[in-house]
């Protein structure tokens, strides 16, 4: 089975769980175990949600490492390697591959705001210094900068890179990226409000906030939508949304780790600049969760 066949269903892009100013390895290596028994298909330690841009390098690397070690190949790890500077994102890659990671997820040029022929180049530079599967993230809320369809394509014709994580909401971005690209371009959802109407496009799966919460019920969904039951997978929907919406209340991941401290598995501590969750967005976390029917 190909890396391709393998990143696919209900990824979360994990919290990485604090503790007195530090990562909470005992908490981050349980979570691990609880993702998986629950029936995630894979996972993305140190991403946007993994609060990245304000982990130290040895912190980065170190939760990277936790997760290759506690996933021992039952699932696929997807770790956050990107950076704008695309000598930093190569560190990043080649400490990924060392460590055992199947693939990474790398990030345009937020920021610095680099054009077309920037992205590209910064891309490219990763997939020539590194050997290993390379899925573009596409979030231009964040980046600013969205990565163009013609460079998808582009870039698609080297073998390290096989798809993309897209957070545009843009559903008519996957139809277009598989008739400039082919079937065999691996799309993965950022958005899990959208996921849904992302597969019904050919999407594969979503790397997804709101699995760190409901990783069970994500998967269920997941699995609906992927064999093509998508009466069951809206039922899915209707239940998870407010969920989904819970998670952005506020900047994340403040409502995730509010919501996983809920159910006695981290502290829902955060680095500043972000701040933990007001008590009105807790408020709507835990009548999300209660609507879902997750019990704390």
């Amino acid at each position: 089975m190909t890396i391709r066949d393998r990143i696919k269903g209900s990824i979360p892009a994990l919290i990485t769980p604090m503790k007195d100013g530090k990562v909470d390895e005992a908490a981050f290596r349980a979570l691990v175990q609880w993702q998986i028994a629950e029936g995630s298909t894979g996972l993305v330690p140190t991403g946007t949600t993994g609060e990245s841009p304000t982990l130290s390098h040895e912190e980065h690397m170190r939760v990277v490492e936790i997760c290759v070690e506690e996933a021992a190949g039952r699932v696929p790890v997807i770790a956050g390697a990107g950076s704008n500077s695309t000598d930093e994102a190569i560190a990043l890659t080649k400490h990924a591959k060392e460590v055992g990671c199947d693939a990474v997820l790398s990030v345009t040029g937020y920021y610095n705001k680099p054009s077309q022929e920037g992205q590209y180049r910064h891309f490219m530079a990763i997939a020539e210094a590194v050997d290993i599967p390379i899925l573009l993230y596409n979030i231009p809320g964040r980046a600013i900068v969205e990565i163009s369809v013609e460079t998808m394509a582009r870039l698609a014709k080297n073998r390290n890179i096989i798809g993309v994580k897209d957070a545009t909401a843009n559903l008519m971005r996957p139809s277009r990226e598989r008739n400039a690209i082919g079937k065999d371009w691996l799309l993965i959802s950022g958005e899990d409000g959208t996921a849904l109407g992302y597969n019904a496009h050919g999407g594969h799966g979503c790397i997804s906030v709101t699995a760190n919460v409901a990783p069970r019920l994500c998967a269920e969904f997941q699995a609906a939508s992927l064999s093509g039951d998508f009466a069951k997978a809206r039922e899915y929907q209707d239940k998870l949304m407010p969920l989904h919406d819970a998670m952005f209340c506020e900047p994340s991941p403040a409502p995730a780790k509010f919501g996983v401290s809920l159910l006695g598995r981290c502290l829902p501590d955060v680095r500043l600049p972000l701040v933990e969750a007001t008590d009105a967005a807790r408020a709507q976390v835990k009548a999300a969760m209660q609507g879902a029917g997750l019990k704390f």
